[in-house]
Parts: structure tokens; sequence; C-alpha cells
């Protein structure tokens, strides 16, 4: 069985999680409702937690409680097959490969896009290319106002581009991923109508998609920022099937075309909740101002009974394997920068207050301001990064006979 080790439980975390006695335990194992793995080193057994957590719902069900599809669609079920990536403690694993690993060996973003795509690292950096943005300037002035938030902007840019594909729906795995490459190398190169639009030209022609985001962003494109870049975009290209990557998926499963796909994920990474959080997390530092106040900040949270948004995380339980990354970049990259300082000092008290661990969306501040990115440019790299594996999702869909369809309880509201 090759799952990794987050996947498992103990037998008696297992039992504690279905509300039975470990005699029970093992004999859901004997009948085949659980699978269960030998531990190293003993006779000890380990139990897929997927199983454990779907006979649970189950159980709720006949007990009265809500039906197993409603009360496992909040985290959990449904849950479909898929071989692109496994969550494990060690963070994201693309096709085999642990995403932190491949940012670490500096696999450029496109090499690994192309893994979750086909399932093979290249052997040399693909060179995605495009000659231009495919929309006149006049179409360029229109759909873009100065100062649009790069979430705001890629949905309109998405759009506009699909109006103007006359072979968008062809479905085909090869012209997808043609398609994909495109797109994504004009979306990232597109971020400077927001700010700057002279830096278009200059986008569209740099060599790697890093160097083209960098570009469009205003930002200096240096190799230790190209780099930082690279492991942003490897980091978040894929989390399995996330929110925004459910809703592409389920747009895919319709068989819609890889636009369609594409927006149905924009417009869920644009909730505060998901890609959005990045901004919650902004104004918490601007609000916190300084690193002495840190601590203070967030006891007069605590005292308020307010969440601190960017920490935690619904998957990891120990750390989030894709922060330490993010956060050592940012260190290494803006040392003195306050904000970064900020964030380094407000993990340290919530470490102290015993507090959840900083998630994704942290580093991700972090970093952004040691590169020089505003907060309005911050969700861009989620977003481009992210393009990889909804493309991924969208391409393992497609050929599939079924559309996600899951079921609603009904409940009366005169009751």
């Amino acid at each position: 069985m090759n799952a990794p080790d987050g996947e498992f439980l103990a037998a008696p975390e297992a039992a504690r999680r279905l509300g039975v006695k470990l005699t029970t335990l093992y004999a859901y194992a004997s009948r085949g409702l659980l699978k269960s793995l030998r531990g190293q080193g003993g006779p000890r057994r380990r139990y897929l937690r997927a199983d454990i957590e779907r006979l649970r719902a189950r159980s709720l069900a006949r007990r009265g409680g809500p039906p197993a599809g409603a009360h496992a669609l909040h985290f959990g079920e449904p849950v479909l097959d898929s071989a692109i990536t496994w969550l494990s403690e060690e963070g994201p694993v693309y096709r085999g490969h642990a995403a932190t690993a491949l940012a670490a060996r500096g696999i450029s973003f496109e090499a690994v896009a192309e893994l979750l795509w086909s399932g093979t690292l290249p052997a040399d950096p693909p060179r995605w290319t495009v000659d231009d943005l495919g929309l006149s300037r006049a179409e360029q002035r229109a759909l873009v106002p100065p100062g649009t938030p790069a979430l705001a902007l890629l949905p309109a840019l998405v759009a506009a581009l699909a109006l103007r594909d006359a072979d968008r729906f062809d479905l085909e795995a090869a012209s997808v991923t043609d398609r994909a490459r495109c797109v994504m190398r004009r979306c990232a190169a597109g971020l400077a109508l927001a700010s700057e639009p002279s830096r278009l030209g200059p986008a569209l022609k740099a060599p790697t998609l890093a160097a083209s985001l960098a570009t469009a962003l205003g930002l200096r494109a240096t190799p230790r920022a190209l780099g930082a870049i690279d492991t942003a975009l490897i980091l978040l290209a894929d989390h399995e099937l996330n929110a925004s990557t459910f809703a592409a998926r389920v747009a895919a499963s319709a068989r819609a075309d890889l636009y369609s796909c594409l927006l149905a994920g924009l417009a869920t990474l644009a909730g505060p909740r998901h890609g959005g959080a990045s901004a919650r997390v902004r104004a918490l530092i601007d609000e916190i101002g300084r690193p002495e106040r840190a601590a203070q900040v967030l006891r007069e949270r605590m005292g308020r009974g307010e969440l601190t948004p960017g920490f935690g995380h619904i998957v990891y339980t120990e750390s989030d394997p894709r922060a330490e990354p993010l956060l050592a970049l940012a260190r290494g990259l803006a040392p003195r920068s306050r904000t970064v300082r900020t964030v380094d000092a407000l993990i340290e008290a919530m470490r102290r207050a015993r507090r959840p661990f900083p998630n994704v969306d942290t580093a991700l501040v972090s970093l952004s301001a040691a590169l020089g990115l505003s907060p309005a440019q911050t969700p861009a790299l989620f977003a481009i990064g992210r393009m990889a594996g909804w493309t991924a999702h969208v391409l393992e869909q497609h050929p599939l006979p079924f559309i996600v369809r899951p079921r609603a309880r009904y409940a009366d509201p005169d009751l």
C-alpha cells in the first residue's frame, strides 16, 4: 500500500475517532471495512485515515446524524481517486516527488507543472513561449483599469482570452496542455496591465514564467528573486482537492473547457478563506505595525475571542511544510524588512502562547514583502502557481465518465 505515513492512524487513535473499542476496530478490519498496514519494528497495525473518516460518517448517519456525504463535505468526502498529489505530513507529494524537495533542488516551475500534467519530470527545463498577449492595445486598456488587484484581473483576462480562442472546446489532452502553457504565460505577463502596461512586452519576452512574473510586477529579476518566485509557485502548484481545485474539477466533470475550469478555480480562490487569506494576514501585520507589538496585539485579539488568520491548517497537525521554506527565503532576501520581522515576531508570540503554527498564507505575506510586492499583488503568486494544479485535475477528470454531483439533505425551514 503506497500511502504516506501521515495518511494512517494508530489503532488507539482510529478507535477513538470511531468511538469504538479496539476489539470492534479489529472486527471492522477483518470484515474488510478498513485497510491496515503493519507498523515498522513490530506487530502494531495502522489504519488508513480516509477509511476511518468514511466509516465514521456512515456511523453518524445510522445514529440519526447527517448523511455520510453531507457530513463529510465539511472535510473529507466525497473522495475522488486521483494520481496527482498525496498530502503527507511532509507536505504535498506531486506524482511521487515531494514538492519541498523539488523546490530545494532548483527544479523550474515549468518542469513541475509538466510533471503534474504528464507524470514525468522533464530532464531539461521546458521553455514556454508566447508571441503576444492575444489582445489589442485598445482591448487591454478597456479590460483592466489601473490598480486592479490580481485576483480581479486574472478572471477578466482568462475570460477575454477564451472568447478569442476558436479551438477552446478541443478537449484532447495535448491541446489542453498546449493551451495551459500559453494561458499561464499570458496571465503572468498580463499582470503588468494593472500597474505599468509598458512592462507587458518585456514580460512576454522573459525566458521563464518566474522572470515574466517578476518583470510584470516590477521586481528586480535577480537570481535570488527568481529562485524565490519559482519556489513559491512550486509549493503552491497543487494541494489535492482544496476548494478551488474541487470547483475546477466539478467544471471539468461537466466537460467544460480549460478556460471555464480555470475561471471556476479563480472565482473560488478569490474568497477570503482561500487565496484571499493573505489579505487578512497582511491586515493583521499592518495592525501590529512593528515587531515589538506582536505579543500585545495577539493578547488583545485573544481577549476579544478573535481568530488569528494565517495560522493552523485543516490537513496538517504539527506544521505546514510549505511555510518554512518560504519564511526562510523571506529572511534571506530582506532580513531588515519590517514586515518580515513582524511576521517572525507574530510567529514567536503564537508559539509562546501555544497557538497554532503559521501556514502558507502567512509565509506568502512575508515572502511577498521581501520581494517588494504590494498586498494587491501578493495573491498573484498563489493564483498563477495553482493554475498548474487546476490544469492537472482538468486533464485527469475530462476522460472520466461521470459528473461530480454531491447530494444535499433537505432541511425544512419551518421545522
